[in-house]
């Protein structure tokens, strides 16, 4: 990775507001697309401020965001950006919104059996996502999913349900093994999912040792192929599950042993986000198929785990592509119900209990990344330019000729004319033959020439790319790599838009860059109804006033997967509800301080300040600081140890 620097002869931390026009709150909305991905979670109001619209005694009501961050200011003094608030009421809503959903559907589709959703904890394993999910869910049974130890530990000291599933998927040793069991053994609902056929010996082997008998599962890859970016999850080549010829041999096993009696479930996985629902059906249809025969085989069953992939319309676009989907969730419901009640009507088969795994449409409008804007680079230059120099360069005199005849030729005549002059002044620059001084100002005439340029160019002209490369360099005080992993990782789109000024033009157009020192930490993947671009409409800074912006949907994968690049740690949370129509702030951890992120690595705070103590009082040939300077050196060493990570604004 390379690294940066911005060229800070650019910098402009002020512009003049722009000019009153008819521009409404209601462009806004539609310019950035929250009534598309906001799910009627999030909105506008008339100031201008995004809103999330948060529970009340049974009712709603929209709140600021801008009035949640400054009441957090106030309630706090020490409170800083960037902030990650998290809105229990909207997971609420999703849990509520999916079993209804499921059941509405079978009520109105004759299905004789039931909907038993579970959380695969993996999607945020946070402390406070799992109560919440627990406390909540208990009221449709909803379940946990684990795919490991430690998950397991986490999912056993928060779900107590004992009508709820609690699935074991992953490889799986002894211990995970004992766990479970001993777990069922306490009247929990414990499924041990076979993944890979040695599984089940080590499994028989632990159940007759500790005398508990286990409910088994069986994970298969569908030859149904799966769609969107985790495509390859899915289909024969999946890395997970059985396939046909080792289910038949692990059937075979469960009655060579009288144990076929324990398998309950089948379970398969298409992939994580899938766009369309016809990839839905179809895997559905083929996992019933395989469900009824094993019905027939003589396993008891009971229970059809679809998995997850239920997508979240990232981009509000509506369309079968990995930021989006092409149905809405009664579509996702009523064609799995049709599909496994018309295989399993043919195959004179009782209709199984549905299970599904949904972890993004569960946490992923749970949480909003806060951040404010440090400052700003503009590329574009329309400030006046100074006269020619005396003894400038030919080269230097005819970039100015460009300029003055900038109105007599094309857009295209006037770019290549710019571009080659400016080309042969690097070259005079590199060969020794003009100045400094005199390359600045070539710079500036051609961001200036450009300026100028793209202010003329219709949308099919060949140089439509050149706006583009004049968009400014807005510094946000945030860490791709902590906060949004999945953008730098895998190129995952996530909802950006200003917390406030909605009511006002944007007329500036932007890519994101974060505080980190790192040319891939920038923000650039935006969208409109064209799809996919590399630039978002943002307002000038003001002079004293914050401009705050917020990315949305990151509750799901973000917090876990996040990481320490530059040793820039965990941001503040914040957790936010409504209670008596007020704003009540019932939780918040504080962001990392540099000595925790330090900690991580090894680093000890005590023996840093021990080193740098030395340092304060290790004698130098005339010492320029006294004893009293040192110590206050010290001193703020220490206090920035105890300060959190990110930008001080």
């Amino acid at each position: 990775m390379n690294s940066r620097t911005a060229p800070k002869a650019a910098v402009v931390t002020s512009t003049p507001p722009a000019a009153v026009n008819d521009w409404t709150v209601e462009d806004a909305k539609k310019l950035y697309g929250v009534e598309g991905w906001g799910h009627g979670f999030f909105g506008a109001n008339k100031q201008g401020d995004v809103t999330v619209r948060l529970q009340n005694d049974g009712d709603f009501a929209e709140v600021s965001l801008m009035e949640i961050i400054r009441g957090m200011q106030k309630k706090d003094k020490n409170f800083r950006m960037p902030a990650l608030f998290r809105f229990p009421d909207l997971l609420y809503a999703r849990i509520k919104e999916i079993n209804e959903t499921f059941r509405e559907e079978i009520r109105n589709q004759g299905y004789k059996g039931r909907y038993r959703g579970v959380y695969p904890i993996k999607v945020n394993q946070q402390q406070q996502v799992v109560k919440e999910v627990c406390e909540y869910g208990r009221k449709y049974h909803y379940g946990m999913e684990v795919g490991s130890k430690p998950e397991l530990l986490a999912a056993l000291a928060f779900m107590h349900d004992r009508e709820a599933l609690l699935i074991c998927n992953g490889y799986k040793d002894a211990e995970f093994i004992d766990l479970a069991l001993q777990a069922k053994k306490l009247g929990l609902n414990i499924i041990i999912v076979l993944e890979m056929p040695p599984e089940l010996q080590l499994v028989l082997e632990r159940s007759k040792k500790l005398g508990i008998e286990p409910t088994l599962g069986l994970r298969i890859k569908l030859s149904t192929k799966g769609s969107g970016h985790w495509a390859d999850s899915a289909g024969d080549r999946s890395p997970f599950g059985l396939n046909f010829s080792q289910t038949i041999h692990v059937i075979d096993q469960l009655k060579a042993t009288n144990k076929l009696k324990c398998l309950k479930m089948l379970h398969y996985h298409q992939g994580s986000q899938i766009p369309k629902v016809s990839t839905v059906r179809l895997a559905a249809q083929e996992a019933s198929r395989v469900y009824a025969n094993l019905v027939k085989e003589g396993a008891p069953m009971g229970l059809l785990n679809l998995g997850g992939g239920l997508a979240v319309d990232y981009s509000g676009r509506k369309m079968p592509d990995e930021n989006s989907m092409n149905y809405s969730l009664r579509e996702y419901c009523a064609d799995i119900v049709e599909a496994v009640q018309k295989i399993m009507d043919d195959a004179d088969v009782p209709h199984p209990d549905i299970v599904t795994e949904s972890g993004r449409a569960i946490v992923a409008y749970y949480s909003v990344l806060a951040f404010d804007i440090l400052d700003v680079n503009r590329m574009a230059s329309d400030e006046p330019l100074p006269k020619l120099p005396r003894g400038a360069s030919d080269t230097l005199r005819s970039m100015f000729e460009v300029l003055e005849d900038i109105g007599k030729l094309s857009p295209q005549e006037t770019y290549t004319d710019i571009l080659f002059h400016r080309e042969e002044l690097l070259t005079l620059f590199r060969t020794g033959v003009v100045s400094l001084r005199e390359r600045a100002l070539g710079d500036r005439l051609y961001w200036h020439v450009l300026t100028k340029v793209a202010e003329r160019l219709d949308e099919d002209t060949e140089l439509r790319g050149l706006k583009q490369r004049l968009a400014d360099f807005y510094y946000g005080n945030f860490s791709m790599f902590q906060s949004l992993p999945d953008v730098w990782a895998i190129n995952q789109f996530f909802p950006v838009a200003p917390l406030h000024r909605l009511n006002e033009e944007p007329t500036r157009q932007a890519v994101i860059s974060d505080v980190t020192c790192d040319c891939e930490g920038v923000l650039n993947c935006f969208m409109d109804d064209n799809g996919k671009k590399t630039t978002i409409p943002l307002h000038p800074l003001k002079d004293n006033e914050a401009y705050m912006m917020g990315v949305f949907l990151v509750g799901a994968y973000q917090e876990t997967l996040g990481d320490l690049h530059n040793l820039l740690g965990d941001t503040s949370v914040v957790t936010v509800r409504l209670r008596n129509g007020r704003i009540s702030y019932s939780r918040q951890l504080a962001g990392d301080t540099s000595a925790e992120v330090l900690s991580y690595l090894e680093y000890t705070p005590r023996d840093l300040l021990k080193r740098f103590r030395a340092l304060t009082e290790e004698p130098l040939h005339g010492r320029a600081i006294d004893a009293e300077e040192a110590d206050a050196i010290y001193k703020n060493y220490r206090r920035n140890l105890k300060n959190y990570t990110y930008f001080n604004s």
